[in-house]
């Protein structure tokens, strides 16, 4: 059945191009169970490609043509093919988890087939300690980084023993399938600049009775304070023009050494994780002799308590909006940092506060109507950015989740850099361990992997400042 594209969904597609691939991506890691003979990776792979039904997300794929007036539309794919998107790779020699992450990379800077549902799952052996890697890309018009996370969810199970989970791609029984919202959930960071330019064009009569919150963000942006928008942002490095080959990085730590940094500096396991980038970043701008004499600033969207259910999510209860946080990569001392960023957050977080759930949406339109129109118009390198990079952090599960008894050891996020802004630090929590996923441009961000050694390093010097 032919449907329309929503206009949040064409925004992704219009933005599209060679140097800005706009799918978000995952890596996860499987232990095989206990007993797996030689061959269960490929078994593992026919059971994959093999699905009695594909869900109806994704069997359909953009379309538009004088029939549609030039409009956008879903369209079935009626001559599917499986085994072009569900796919065996296999890693050279040594197998490391580098090589691993060299084709993730590849696969990740390679455009998507419009003209084919717009997805693919790479099941891909060779590691050298056994475990299976699944690295799944899906266009960001289908999904974003929450819904993915909620769909691969819903094909996993705490039970050990249990047999019948269908692929990420396999239809479900109707209990068992997600909410019909799944692929217009609230949308996370990525999808606030085209959801919120396009209200902030059209303002609603709530989001118009906003002056006074208008007057003070305003203000405090002037004043380089934090708010819902940026003014302050330095020109870096990473504020260029992109091209289309990615880099990606990824490891995990511990939550419980983040929460303990945490309880001793009064501050919260987000403000942590922060302050891990904000040094990392420091670190690594200081070795290519690129720190700027100002503080860099992250866009991070955050979760409020709605005030309205009208206007909240269809999940009854939050409305997202962006902060725009000092990462205070000014300062030497690694506890200073964590004290700025954790005021700087919550100032951020009252200064949304103080609005409704439409009106956060029309500021977030503000705040991020530069970063749309800066690529728009070629202006990168002209006009200061209004923030410099992304760091988000996608809730998942806090116990261990299998897959037809094949144990989840390790899921990583990859996300979309664009132009103007040419690194993505994307996290996820899962059995109790936070997932760093780091996504730039091979060009514009050399030596990406370094940034993973530098977080490692941070975390040590907030224990030590924190004396735990």
């Amino acid at each position: 059945m032919v449907s329309p594209v929503d206009p949040t969904s064409v925004g992704f597609l219009l933005a599209e191009n060679r140097s800005m691939p706009m799918h978000v991506g995952g890596l996860q890691l499987f232990k095989k169970p206990e007993g797996a003979g030689r061959n269960y990776i490929r078994e593992m792979y026919e059971e994959m490609r093999d699905v009695a039904e594909v869900a109806p997300l994704f069997l359909k794929h953009p379309h538009r043509s004088l029939g549609t007036a030039g409009q956008y539309v879903w369209q079935p794919d009626d001559q599917f093919d499986i085994e072009h998107h569900v796919r065996h790779s296999a890693l050279p020699k040594p197998g490391r988890v580098r090589e691993l992450l060299e084709l993730c990379s590849r696969l990740h800077g390679t455009r998507l087939a419009r003209e084919r549902p717009l997805w693919e799952a790479h099941i891909i052996e060779g590691l050298r300690d056994g475990r299976v890697a699944m690295y799944t890309k899906m266009h960001h018009s289908l999904v974003d980084g929450v819904s993915a996370m909620r769909l691969l969810q819903s094909v996993l199970s705490t039970d050990v023993n249990k047999r019948d989970m269908p692929a990420l791609w396999g239809a479900q029984p109707p209990r068992a399938r997600p909410s019909q919202e799944i692929a217009n959930v609230e949308r996370g960071l990525s999808d606030i600049p085209v959801q919120a330019l396009r209200s902030a064009l059209g303002i609603t009569a709530e989001a118009a009775g906003m002056p006074a919150a208008l007057i003070k963000t305003i203000s405090k942006g002037i004043k380089n304070e934090t708010s819902s928008l940026s003014l302050h942002a330095p020109r870096t490095i990473l504020n260029q023009s992109i091209t289309g080959s990615r880099r990606f990085a990824a490891q995990n730590w511990p939550i419980e050494r983040l929460r303990a940094i945490g309880k001793a500096t009064g501050t919260t396991l987000n403000d942590v994780v922060l302050a891990m980038c904000s040094g990392a970043m420091r670190t690594y701008l200081l070795e290519l002799d690129a720190l700027p004499d100002t503080s860099l600033v992250a866009m991070v969207p955050v979760g409020l308590n709605a005030k309205q259910s009208h206007t909240a999510s269809g999940e009854g209860g939050n409305a997202v909006g962006a902060v725009m946080v000092q990462l205070a990569t000014d300062l030497r001392d690694p506890a200073e940092r964590l004290a700025t960023i954790h005021r700087s957050m919550r100032e951020g977080k009252e200064a949304l506060s103080s609005m409704t759930p439409v009106q956060i949406l029309a500021m977030s339109a503000l705040g991020q109507a530069p970063a749309i129109l800066t690529p728009i118009l070629r202006l990168q390198g002209i006009v200061r950015p209004p923030y410099n990079l992304i760091i988000s952090n996608v809730p998942g599960p806090r116990s261990a989740h299998y897959w037809n008894g094949a144990q989840l050891v390790g899921t990583y996020p990859l996300s979309i850099p664009i132009n103007g802004m040419a690194l993505n630090i994307t996290c996820t929590s899962y059995d109790g361990h936070m997932a760093f996923g780091l996504t730039g441009c091979r060009r514009t961000v050399p030596h990406l992997q370094r940034l993973l050694t530098y977080l490692d390093d941070e975390v040590a010097a907030l224990e030590k400042a924190a004396g735990v």
